[in-house]
């Protein structure tokens, strides 16, 4: 098996292509760390054929269960932002229209955010459900958001920690086959993905970022899902807060009518997709359904929607150095700068600190006089409001908003 296992590295390595059983024999779990990582890197030089990607994928589905629904459910998967909390509002909202979400999230990493820390930052709140009380809970509350359970595609857990610690994560491939394993294995009947495309994304170039997309929406339709993509702009922050019980507290702010514009457009935007009906979308956000939803849904997983959420000691504002236009806040700037609060983390084991993190008063296009708050941190400890400063662009020119919604992408 050894020597099967190096001639499938060096043809890969050689830019030679591998059969669906190929690709299943060398993720196999029986092949050792060193030689998956070889292939990684091999792949990540000389990327997949899609027959390979659909291979890759289809072995990493087969290495563990694969949820069947008695229902249609529905699932939204963002490639990872600055600020993005918008799960925390669009399942709530598609519950209280009707359509069932079944949603396994992930965690934080680097200076982007994940779902289940700020899950985490709501008192009470698990975010471990067995499969079958993930099932129970979709069918007395419409919604249920969780943890991966070690179940679902293990193959892809074992090469995403090989492809984090071997530098071998920005391949497209990689990142559709991962992503798409843990949807087709829970089970989703409907999937809108939505790729971030700007400095704060994973994939900062749109041409990558589209292509991505349009991978991934083949990938689910081969496997009976509906599948839609969108691209948004992740070039700023989405919203004003960034960092876990921060961006809670604006996403109920949303549910309840008063959240920003960036979060309450692509919410409705996202759901209207997915529930068929922007009327009925906006009905259930301005009638009050959606944020009753949010409250049942957090109860029937331990949290309280009512307590608290953790809030930090100290609480810093940022001055403009200048008076002027604000030309850019850039989104992986403050997002770095969060991490170093201690919202986010550099490896997967690092605990994160749920109550930092910064609220940003202004964006593109603002004027801003000298003295006047650019943006306000949330800090354990010592914070540094002239790093958080740089990471404005103020100059006299005027500047207009980009769009936020970026284009559909299909297959």
């Amino acid at each position: 098996m050894a020597a099967r296992i190096t001639d499938l590295i060096a043809r890969k390595r050689d830019g030679g292509e591998l059969s669906s059983a190929e690709i299943a024999a060398m993720v196999a779990p029986d092949v050792p760390d060193y030689q998956l990582s070889a292939f990684l890197m091999a792949v990540v030089l000389r990327g997949l054929s899609d027959d390979e990607t659909r291979g890759l994928l289809d072995a990493m589905v087969a290495s563990g269960q694969r949820v069947s629904w008695p229902w249609p459910v529905a699932d939204k998967h963002s490639t990872g932002g600055v600020g993005d909390s918008t799960t925390l509002v669009l399942a709530p909202l598609l519950a209280a229209c009707g359509v069932l979400v079944a949603k396994m999230s992930g965690r934080g990493l680097g200076h982007t955010g994940g779902t289940l820390d700020k899950l985490e930052a709501i008192p009470g709140m698990r975010v471990s459900l067995s499969l079958a009380g993930m099932r129970r809970q979709v069918e007395q509350v419409g919604v249920a958001v969780c943890g991966q359970t070690p179940e679902l595609a293990p193959t892809d857990g074992r090469l995403y920690a090989l492809r984090d610690a071997t530098g071998t994560v920005y391949s497209l491939p990689l990142i559709a086959a991962s992503i798409m394993s843990k949807k087709v294995a829970a089970g989703a009947s409907r999937l809108l993905l939505d790729v971030k495309v700007g400095e704060g994304a994973l994939l900062p170039d749109p041409d990558a970022a589209r292509r991505l997309a349009g991978l991934m929406v083949g990938l689910g339709r081969d496997h009976d899902i509906d599948t839609r993509a969108l691209l948004s702009n992740m070039s700023e922050p989405l919203g004003a807060a960034v960092g876990d019980a921060l961006e809670v507290a604006e996403a109920v702010a949303t549910l309840r009518g008063h959240g920003p514009a960036d979060i309450t457009q692509l919410c409705v935007h996202q759901a209207t997709v997915l529930a068929g009906d922007e009327a009925v979308v906006r009905r259930a956000l301005d009638s009050g359904a959606a944020y009753e939803r949010y409250q049942r849904w957090v109860a029937a997983q331990g949290g309280d929607p009512e307590a608290p959420l953790p809030q930090a000691p100290l609480v810093v504002e940022v001055p403009a150095p200048r008076s002027g236009v604000v030309q850019r806040c850039h989104a992986r700037s403050i997002g770095e700068q969060v991490m170093r609060l201690g919202a986010g983390r550099a490896t997967k084991e690092d605990l994160v600190d749920h109550a930092v993190g910064v609220i940003v008063h202004r964006k593109r296009g603002d004027r801003v006089d000298a003295g006047e708050p650019l943006a306000t941190v949330h800090a354990r400890g010592e914070a540094d409001p002239d790093a958080v400063a740089a990471c404005f662009e103020i100059d006299d020119a005027p500047a207009e908003r980009e769009p936020l919604l970026l284009g559909d992408v299909d297959a």
